[in-house]
């Protein structure tokens, strides 16, 4: 969970002049949320609104919500009741205190928000945040202000976020929005609406500011980032469309025109050779060859991508209108693996989907085995209003059963990774520094090409320069760390030296 706060000027009281108005925002779910956070308060701060970091100072509170999973929306209907506590010990001498609801959860559920419950002033949908200052005058006036009306072009791409952590080596890159793929068991399409990319001018240009602030790793960022299709450029329009990765299909007609995804990755790649790009979350279908490719050459694209598996067995693939067989995805890795040598994988896998058998859960351990991911993120399916699931199938699993397999997949990916990142001890790995280690003060962690945490003594190390002066290592920088020993979610090690990644590069 992260937390972000900003303070509005507005009047407020009779014959005041000018006062100001606490505004905070709490971020729940996925990256893509990180980053709505990130473009609200810009469009905030771009209206007058200033920051604080004190919540008890808040007259408007805002959540902005994910609706992936049952757990998550659970998440935040206990945190409103605290909040809606909160706001009945206002004093009656302070303005009353208004909450909101922002993003995908305030899109799924807004009647339910504004008149079941009647705890939430304001709600506003991942297409509305440009509208925020206008609900929130309306809700100064003691009225609930909601818009979650979904938009086909909205991208916000003159809108630059501000960072939420201003000393942060890393930051997420929106690209697309929304999404077309209709898998069953998903609400995405319905909360964030059809796909639509961002132009890659743009893009482009918030890199490098990034840069230009001494950002190291850019994350690149869409519901289904490789199928990004820039139109604003008329002599692109009638490019061809990339053919989908072998043995894949899809519901929807190929696209015809634009820049593709392998034209903004090289572009990308291009703006400062001293950055990291990665980029989350694909789908497995849209890997052209070009794409491979490119993350093969370049020094500055990690060798690291997400293939979301979600389950190991051909029947539920095609329930959950994936587009692809369990023989497909796994042809799909060897040829990864056979174009990005050294390649770190890491993949998402639901349990307990619809109709799923113990042979379909089975062959879902089986595949993790097969594969062998360094990360993963698994699962128990929740069943979502509006999804295709829940129309057509039965959510028919039992609850401990969901459970018991659960905890199954996550031990079999658990003895998997760390065998997987067992490979890497006794080598060196290449770690962008971002700071103390949680656990000890006396320990600095990172992440390495792969997206693995390393943790490493904070101790002095040669600079990189050769002239034998030492160093200590210092968020941002890039160091070589040799591994001595690892787990499935760690790496440890000890710290050999400053580097660069051109140099890294060059070495390996």
């Amino acid at each position: 969970r992260q937390f972000m706060c900003c303070l509005s000027p507005g009047g407020r009281a009779a014959g005041a002049a000018f006062c100001l108005i606490a505004v905070y925002l709490e971020t729940y779910g996925c990256q893509m949320n990180v980053n709505d956070t990130e473009i609200a308060w810009a469009i905030l701060q771009k209206s007058g609104y200033l920051r604080t970091q004190q919540l008890e100072e808040a007259d408007v509170i805002l959540l902005v919500t994910c609706s992936v999973r049952e757990k998550a929306e659970q998440a935040i209907w206990n945190r409103l009741r605290h909040l809606t506590a909160l706001k009945s010990k206002r004093l009656r001498s302070q303005a009353p205190l208004r909450i909101g609801i922002l993003g995908c959860m305030a899109k799924r559920l807004r009647e339910e928000i504004l008149h079941k419950e009647k705890l939430v002033d304001i709600v506003a949908g991942p297409d509305a945040y440009r509208d925020l200052p206008r609900l929130l005058a309306v809700a100064e006036t003691g009225q609930q202000a909601a818009n979650v009306l979904l938009s086909l072009d909205e991208t916000y791409a003159d809108v630059l976020p501000v960072q939420t952590s201003p000393d942060a080596t890393s930051a997420f890159v929106s690209i697309m929005r929304g999404c077309d793929n209709m898998c069953s068991y998903c609400i995405v399409p319905f909360t964030r609406g059809r796909e639509r990319s961002r132009p890659m001018a743009s893009i482009l240009r918030e890199v490098k500011v990034l840069s230009d602030q001494g950002v190291k790793e850019v994350t690149l960022l869409g519901q289904n980032v490789n199928s990004f299709r820039d139109t604003s450029e008329v002599q692109f329009r009638s490019a061809a469309a990339p053919g989908l990765s072998r043995g894949f299909s899809t519901i929807y007609k190929a696209k015809e025109g634009g820049l593709r995804f392998a034209h903004l990755l090289d572009q990308a790649s291009r703006v400062d050779p001293e950055m990291r790009i990665r980029f989350t979350s694909p789908h497995p279908k849209d890997f052209p060859d070009e794409v491979l490719q490119l993350i093969q050459e370049r020094h500055n694209i990690c060798k690291q991508l997400h293939l979301p598996a979600q389950s190991g067995s051909s029947r539920i693939l095609e329930a959950m209108r994936r587009g692809y067989t369990r023989e497909a995805y796994l042809e799909l890795i060897q040829h990864v693996r056979d174009s990005i040598p050294g390649v770190s994988l890491s993949s998402d896998f639901i349990a307990g989907f619809c109709g799923e058998t113990e042979d379909d859960h089975q062959q879902t351990m089986s595949l993790l085995r097969q594969v062998r991911y360094n990360v993963g993120f698994l699962f128990a399916y929740s069943m979502r209003q509006k999804t295709r699931a829940y129309h057509r199938l039965q959510d028919d699993v039992p609850a401990e059963v969901k459970r018991r397999r659960l905890e199954e997949l996550i031990s079999v990916f658990r003895e998997e990774a760390t065998r997987a990142n067992g490979a890497m001890v006794g080598r060196s790995q290449l770690v962008l520094v971002e700071g103390p280690s949680k656990r000890s003060a006396a320990e600095l962690c990172g992440r390495n090409d792969g997206n693995i945490r390393v943790v490493f003594p904070d101790t002095e190390m040669e600079d990189g320069s050769g002239s034998g002066a030492v160093v200590r290592a210092q968020p941002g920088d890039y160091v070589l760390v040799k591994v001595t020993s690892a787990s499935s979610q760690t790496l440890k090690g000890v710290l050999l030296r400053r580097t660069t990644l051109r140099e890294s590069a060059a070495h390996r």
